[in-house]
């Protein structure tokens, strides 16, 4: 009985201490803001979906908030998760990760769900997810083991190999088909290959052949792809297609002003299909004012500058390439929801980090931000590699 009271006393001081260690090590300005951003995004969800909720669709008034809350909570306890794992287990479990989660995604064109003429979901009866959004923090882990593979220097044939899993994964999106997706993750391997210090020649060399790549889909499958040259098309010339969403979107923005609407007043969330997941910056803009929309890229942007801070004092080089891929990645996806409801870029279906409604997208966030505070701990020296 004694040895038994004695086992359990250390088991708790033992747990105690991982706790207290893991505190006083974790970047609590980066946690702080990943935090407030999921609140904020649960916050923002029972304004938009509330009433839209229970005066559109005739359901409940919390049906979406609530759904909104579980999956919070769900992405909260992933981040904590992920940024207690030791950094040993956690890299081990990367490119295992990574490999299952491209699995799902070869699934999709097979097995997967239609939505709004797309091909982009799995459907397993208890949930129904993106496999693209819990995959790309892992494709930013899994380019940048690879890259890294050699120690201080990146071979060619390193750089080959990323790029051939890079083409694998824009075939599976495109087919589905997700430009926007597309698009941030070429941007965001762009990012991770310049970093490692490749040469701007292959890099435009890339960058031509996914230009070339996607022109010639264009021209040779006009009915599958045409979709992207008519919505070029009135990106350039919005009288010569039906650019609605964006232009609404852009009015919301200017009738919030600075102070906004006030909450649950914005009328974007009836106009737009899906607004509190492609258009919430625009709603939140409407309602809330765009002085909160500042605040929340001032979030964002002190989030990257404090992981490229980061990346200055760790010795690793997995992990300075891993963070800053993962920063661009976050910055990247924020930047392209913001241009598309400002109508600075073509409409793409991108989400925003944190704050967009969505199982799948908060999961991919959660992921992204679970590995950053990891990578970003105080550690030893010895404790890298």
């Amino acid at each position: 009985m004694i040895l038994k009271n004695w086992l359990r006393f250390m088991q708790t001081n033992i747990f105690s201490d991982q706790i207290n260690n893991y505190w006083r090590n974790i970047d609590k300005g980066i946690l702080f803001c990943f935090t407030l951003l999921f609140l904020l995004g649960l916050f923002f969800s029972f304004s938009s979906t509330s009433s839209l909720a229970g005066e559109r669709l005739n359901k409940d008034y919390y049906f979406f908030f609530s759904k909104h809350l579980i999956f919070v909570l769900a992405s909260m306890l992933i981040m904590f998760l992920i940024s207690f794992i030791e950094l040993k287990i956690l890299k081990k479990l990367i490119i295992p990760v990574f490999l299952i989660l491209s699995l799902l995604l070869i699934l999709v064109p097979l097995i997967g769900v239609e939505v709004n003429g797309a091909k982009r979901w799995l459907d397993f009866y208890f949930f129904k997810f993106q496999p693209i959004e819990l995959i790309k923090p892992f494709f930013v882990l899994a380019i940048a083991n690879i890259l890294t593979t050699y120690g201080k220097r990146t071979s060619n044939i390193s750089y080959l190999f990323s790029f051939l899993i890079l083409s694998a994964i824009i075939i599976l999106l495109i087919n589905q088909p997700d430009i926007g997706q597309s698009i941030l993750l070429i941007g965001t391997w762009m990012s991770i290959v310049f970093i490692s210090g490749i040469a701007l020649s292959y890099i435009f060399f890339f960058l031509f052949s996914f230009i070339l790549g996607l022109g010639s889909l264009l021209f040779l499958l006009p009915q599958k792809f045409g979709y992207i040259t008519n919505r070029l098309i009135t990106y350039l010339d919005p009288s010569k297609g039906d650019g609605f969403q964006t232009s609404i979107a852009l009015d919301a923005i200017r009738q919030g002003g600075l102070r906004g609407q006030g909450m649950g007043e914005g009328v974007l969330k009836y106009n737009v299909p899906e607004a509190h997941t492609d258009y919430v910056i625009a709603i939140i803009a409407e309602e809330f004012g765009s002085v909160i929309s500042i605040f929340l890229i001032i979030i964002f942007l002190y989030i990257a500058f404090k992981i490229v801070k980061k990346t200055i004092t760790v010795i690793d080089r997995n992990l300075k390439i891993s963070l800053c891929g993962l920063s661009s990645l976050l910055i990247f996806q924020t930047f392209i929801h913001i241009g598309v409801n400002t109508s600075l870029l073509p409409t793409t279906g991108m989400t925003l980090p944190f704050l967009s409604y969505g199982g799948s997208s908060l999961f991919g966030s959660a992921i992204l931000a679970g590995v950053i505070l990891n990578y970003t701990k105080n550690r030893f020296e010895e404790d890298e590699f």
